[in-house]
């Protein structure tokens, strides 16, 4: 039974971004600290080799997340976390991308934060990042996006709506995380706002995998798009996605 502000625990939470997908993308602190773990808390998005670096006796908990589906929900994962770290353990959670990119990581340590249980961050290479650098696609160019911005295709906790004007107005690099099944409401939110319906889009499905692949068009096609891609995949919107095919290294 867990005790808030409790000090009796020896425990010891790694917060470890395990990166887009690539286990070559993994830092050398991440797996230092997997190697080191007692318990390895993971979700859906991380792969195999990457959990095959654990020390054989460590304990594996599985609580991963799709679309539509927590297979542990986020209260539940966070007092494993407390229960596993009073128990004295030294405790791996592990995300894929990066934890404090749309990863709940800030949720997580807050409640360890309540029970006193002391922890680390160990960054990850954000799906953004990963997968456009994959695709051949930079996220800012200077003939075409001076900055990026990273938005959450998930409706938001409180019911509100993403800035739809602000985003349609910028020169950014629009990057959407989660964002398949809202492609339609995207393309239309954008369009609707002034972005020009013949703005170059892709989507990366399965970034800096094997598997990955790029689907590249035109804003008023994204939701078109969409419907041949599968999940993990990001969205981005901006003219940058041009030099997809110019500069697709990793599929050559």
């Amino acid at each position: 039974m867990t005790t808030a502000n409790s000090s009796l625990n020896n425990g010891f939470v790694s917060l470890v971004g395990a990166g887009p997908g690539d286990p070559d993308l993994l830092t050398v602190k991440g797996l230092k600290a997997i190697q080191a773990a007692e318990v390895v808390v993971y979700d859906r998005l991380v792969s195999k080799e990457i959990l095959e670096l654990a020390h054989v006796s460590a304990e594996m908990i599985y609580v991963g997340k799709k679309l539509d589906f927590h297979c542990v929900p986020q209260d539940q994962i966070n007092q494993i976390l407390v229960e596993k770290a009073q128990e004295g353990k030294r405790v791996v959670r592990l995300k894929g991308g990066d934890s404090f990119i749309f990863g709940r990581g800030g949720e997580e340590l807050e409640e360890l934060v309540e029970y006193g249980i002391k922890y680390e961050v160990v960054p990850g290479i954000t799906a953004a990042a990963g997968a456009t650098a994959y695709a051949g696609v930079p996220l800012t160019h200077r003939d075409h996006a001076q900055s990026v911005q990273f938005i959450t295709g998930h409706v938001q906790k409180d019911g509100r709506e993403i800035e739809w004007h602000s985003l349609a107005q910028s020169n950014n690099t629009l990057v959407f995380y989660m964002g398949l099944k809202q492609s339609g409401h995207i393309m239309d939110n954008l369009i609707t706002h002034g972005l020009d319906p013949e703005m170059s889009c892709a989507i990366i499905e399965n970034g800096t995998r094997p598997e990955q692949r790029v689907f590249q068009g035109k804003l008023n096609e994204l939701s078109e798009m969409a419907e041949k891609a599968i999940s993990p995949a990001l969205i981005v919107v901006g003219s940058v996605t041009q030099l997809h095919n110019k500069l697709d290294w990793f599929r050559k």
